[in-house]
């Protein structure tokens, strides 16, 4: 039976967690299981499958990365059940099976299980990694529990799955608050759990330069020094960001740098006053900032740990500046095997839009030298853009309309539903609210191609949620602000619009709250879901 959009009663709700609380014997049918990202298609068939310590891994296929699922599917199934699987090179009864196989579209996969095995099929390895994220959604363990007789039941049945879009991403800003590689990998782990596929990491900002660039070392030294509240700071140096790089890349995890230019570059201005165009700020009685220094043409600015914005910009005027981009793009490019770079864009209200608009082009240019595609925040649409350039849509919809005329894609942030820095209501002690509170059933309810008329589903690369870092400090705060809203992203991203409804949504996130629980994920319980 397919699944219909109704299906999630809380009557049915209840019959699902008593199967998972009483005996193991008990099996949830496959269209009970509280999915995230929902499936194209799911379907019951009789029987279930034994999850147990003589259960193998068997992969089928030429690709490198076969063995690295293995292993990563491996330590997953041990931390929710306690079994440790071997792997088998013969296909046999009692195995869990990934195999390439070809005509299937990329990322997309299909589940089966009976009582001998659970197979993965799809044509590229991203496609058998979705598959084995959804198999984990269906043991009925969070990881503190133990099987009787130690095995899990899967009930069999069939899922047809492929994403809606091909870009769902994340962004975490470690400009305004620097956050550890080690943090940065703890969320890898956490977002490719729901089919998450690229992570854009805003690396500068004012308040501190967050990567090592060789050509140009007082970037991280005097920019990276310092964070909002001026306390600690840091960076990342280019092993560092390698190492993120490449962890992401197992994960099927996309890297996209941004270096905001030609606003939000103060750390940049405090490190090499050449940069600095020497301008006339206008006060602003909020803005806390010593302008000592910011009004001389090549002097260095003060550092800066405040949270106002638009004060800044390169000297649009000057070659430096360009070799200097040029410099930063080409670093940051060879570290990156992605096909995005993002150069901002964005709030640069003292950069006269005359020297703007070429500066971006120009910009874009030096992006394109390096072999990659021109991501920028939707102001930069005002420029001639490449037909390759994406506006990400964040505050106007007329920007992302002027990129759409061009002929360019868009990516969908819109801040009054995506940006995970916004407070859940008046209440929440983390984040802001300047765009809107956007509390769960906000961040759910809401569809891409329904925002603007002009802005239909061929213009639409995918959807991003921004994580802006004004107010978050610690690992406890990401969490807390990402989930449970990023699964709602998420599934916006990667189930068709006509399956998706707020009922079976809500019903599902109380299943993955108790998962959280057991490991200790700090998350948001909101009062919209009976968790």
């Amino acid at each position: 039976m397919k699944i219909q959009q109704s299906i999630y009663s809380i009557l049915f709700l209840i019959a699902v967690i008593g199967f998972y609380s009483c005996s193991n014997e008990k099996v949830a049918p496959l269209t009970a299981h509280s999915i995230i990202p929902l499936p194209v298609s799911v379907s019951d068939s009789k029987g279930s499958f034994s999850l147990n310590a003589d259960t193998k891994i068997v992969t089928i296929g030429e690709n490198s990365q076969l063995a690295l699922l293995s292993e990563l599917f491996k330590s997953d199934i041990q931390s929710l059940t306690g079994i440790l699987l071997s792997s088998s090179e013969q296909e046999q009864e009692n195995a869990i099976v990934f195999e390439i196989t070809s005509g299937m579209n990329p990322e997309a996969y299909k589940l089966s299980v009976d009582k001998n095995q659970i197979r993965v099929i799809a044509s590229d390895v991203a496609g058998l990694f979705y598959g084995a994220q959804t198999i984990k959604q269906l043991i009925p363990s969070h990881g503190a529990n133990k099987a009787k007789n130690n095995k899990f039941l899967v009930a069999a049945g069939t899922i047809e799955d492929a994403p809606e879009y091909g870009y769902r991403g994340m962004m975490l800003d470690v400009a305004r608050h620097f956050f550890s590689v080690e943090d940065v990998k703890h969320l890898i782990d956490q977002i490719a759990e729901y089919k998450i596929n690229h992570l854009h990491l805003h690396l500068s900002d004012d308040q501190g330069w967050r990567i090592e660039i060789k050509s140009w070392p007082l970037l991280t030294t005097i920019g990276g020094s310092t964070q909002v509240g001026g306390q600690g700071g840091g960076f990342y140096t280019q092993e560092d960001y390698k190492d993120i790089v490449k962890y992401a890349q197992d994960r099927f995890i996309t890297i996209v740098p941004e270096i905001d230019m030609p606003g939000h570059t103060n750390s940049a201005l405090a490190s090499y006053g050449e940069l600095n165009p020497g301008i006339t700020v206008p006060e602003k009685g909020a803005l806390r900032y010593d302008r000592t220094n910011l009004g001389v043409d090549g002097m260095a600015t003060p550092l800066y740990t405040g949270i106002e914005v638009g004060f800044s910009t390169l000297a649009t005027n000057k070659e430096v500046t360009y070799r200097f981009i040029e410099d930063v793009i080409r670093e940051i490019s060879e570290l990156t095997p992605g096909p995005y770079f993002h150069i901002g864009g964005d709030e640069s209200h003292v950069t006269a839009m005359e020297d703007y608009i070429p500066f971006i082009e120009r910009a874009q240019e030096i992006v394109t030298k390096y072999g990659k595609k021109t991501l920028g925040w939707d102001e930069v649409a005002h420029a001639k853009l490449l037909p390759t350039s994406v506006a990400q849509y964040w505050a106007k919809a007329e920007n992302a309309i002027m990129a759409i005329e061009q002929g360019s894609q868009v990516l969908m942030s819109p801040a009054v539903k995506a940006y995970l820095d916004m407070q859940y209501d008046s209440t929440t002690h983390l984040g802001l609210h300047w765009a809107a509170y956007i509390e769960l059933d906000e961040a759910y309810n809401w569809d891409p191609t329904e925002l603007e008329e002009q802005i239909k589903r061929e213009n639409i690369l995918g959807v991003e949620a921004p994580l802006w870092t004004e107010t978050i400090v610690t690992r406890s705060d990401i969490e807390y602000m990402t989930f449970p809203r990023l699964t709602a992203i998420a599934e916006i991203g990667w189930t068709p619009k006509n399956l998706r409804n707020w009922e079976s949504y809500s019903k599902r996130i109380a299943w993955h709250g108790q998962r959280w629980e057991a490991q200790g994920k700090n998350f948001y319980k909101s009062p919209k879901v009976e968790w």
